[in-house]
């Protein structure tokens, strides 16, 4: 949005009396305590800034005991992880690879529609074919109705790659059910629900390998980095290899197999061992904001994004969902949207750009997979025919500001902002 086009939107009658935030307001920014300098220095004063060092003992430590699982292994990054979980899947369902080929290559996986790309993208790495699953309204996460659909159409599939959307755990007694059913395997993408719990169990621990992110807008960071997750000795030894360029256990640099340069910085564990403690306060934070907004709503048009109530989610993104009979007429193109506004209505991109005239941050929804144009010849499976969820939901929704650092006189002035877009 331009400088013109921001001046139009504060000038606006329905904006009158309100100003821009002096300083952003974000969606969801590193939260700093102290205790990250404390071990950023000490990995620099004891001269352990590479790929070991107490700092990454400690934080694969703590996060498996956190999660509930026997092992956790540091990585650059989330998408580090999710890479090696796959790799790994695949290769304990289809055995070695041949030569420059992925350990999926020529075989299908379902997959997590409504997700940030990062979750499907190692199954391309890999060489394989995502098979993308609908969205289910209870917690928008991947549909179990849909995914016992896709076993009919692809019955050879062995591998179900979920992910855990916005902090909110998805129904996974049921995913885990179908999959077993079918002998398959699941990795699962707990990249933005570190701490949520579902049926009592953390998230990160309901698939065959589970990962984790600590990107720099996760509700605990490094600025990077990632874990994965697995209750095989095995399996951890595998992946820890893997990372380190696959280097064999020789007098001399020696390669049996295909390596990454992929293993946590100690630095960048320093900041995470210094994060951990605050896990909880974390949570807590977000959770009021998740409800402020949800009542600072209830006379408008909408709902937040929701959950089951056998489980607690991390809270992580508050989202918003604008009701179908008060969506204005609006289009979205690959690469911008329009609307025209209506009273009593208003819709995702109304609001945004209201938010970022005023100085805040707000995102769309998940742009789905089965729509992303690298994506679109790639089989899309919902419960029924004609049904999609995952791009209804992409059209009215929407995340609000998250930040933990933001007060309550903050967040009103955003609800503030909102109710007067559906002047």
């Amino acid at each position: 949005m331009n400088d013109l086009e921001k001046k139009a939107i504060l000038s606006h009658p329905d904006f009158a009396g309100l100003t821009p935030f002096a300083n952003k307001i974000w969606l969801s920014s590193p939260t700093m305590h102290g205790d990250e300098q404390k071990w950023v220095d000490d990995a620099i004063l004891t001269n352990w800034v590479s790929t070991i060092g107490e700092n990454i003992n400690e934080v694969e430590r703590k996060a498996a005991e956190l999660i509930g699982c026997k092992y956790a292994v540091g990585l650059g990054t989330g998408t580090a992880a999710l890479h090696l979980a796959i790799r790994l899947a695949g290769e304990k369902l289809y055995g070695q690879p041949k030569a420059n080929e992925g350990t999926l290559q020529g075989h299908k996986a379902f997959c997590t529609d409504m997700t940030f790309d990062a979750t499907v993208n190692p199954v391309a790495y890999e060489g394989g074919e995502a098979v993308f699953i609908d969205t289910e309204p209870e917690t928008w996460n991947m549909d179990p109705a849909a995914l016992e659909r896709a076993f009919t159409i692809y019955p050879d599939v062995k591998l179900i790659v979920i992910a855990h959307l916005y902090g909110v755990p998805g129904k996974m007694a049921e995913i885990r059910r179908i999959a077993d059913a079918h002998g398959a395997l699941i990795v699962e993408d707990a990249a933005e629900s570190f701490g949520a719990t579902y049926r009592g169990k953390q998230t990160g621990n309901f698939g065959d390998l589970g990962v984790i992110s600590f990107n720099g807008n996760k509700i605990i960071t490094g600025s990077c980095g990632g874990m994965l997750l697995c209750n095989s000795e095995e399996d951890a030894a595998k992946v820890r290899k893997w990372s380190t360029q696959s280097r064999d256990a020789a007098p001399w640099y020696q390669h049996s197999e295909l390596g990454y340069n992929y293993r946590m910085s100690n630095i960048v564990a320093g900041v995470i061992r210094g994060q951990m403690p605050y896990l909880q306060a974390h949570i807590a934070q977000k959770k009021a904001i998740y409800e402020r907004y949800r009542e600072g709503f209830q006379d408008l048009p909408v709902s937040m994004n929701p959950y089951a109530a056998d489980s607690e989610p991390n809270w992580w993104l508050s989202c918003m969902l604008i009701d179908d009979a008060a969506m204005c007429e609006t289009k979205r193109g690959d690469f911008a949207a329009e609307f025209t506004s209506a009273p009593g209505k208003s819709c995702p991109t109304e609001i945004l750009q209201a938010l970022e005239a005023f100085n805040a941050e707000g995102r769309p929804i998940w742009k789905p997979m089965h729509l992303q144009p690298i994506y679109r010849a790639h089989p899309f499976i919902a419960r029924e025919d004609g049904a999609d969820v995952s791009a209804d939901v992409f059209r009215r929704g929407l995340c609000l500001p998250s930040d933990n650092k933001i007060t309550p006189d903050q967040q009103d002035r955003i609800i503030e902002i909102i109710h007067r877009c559906f002047r």
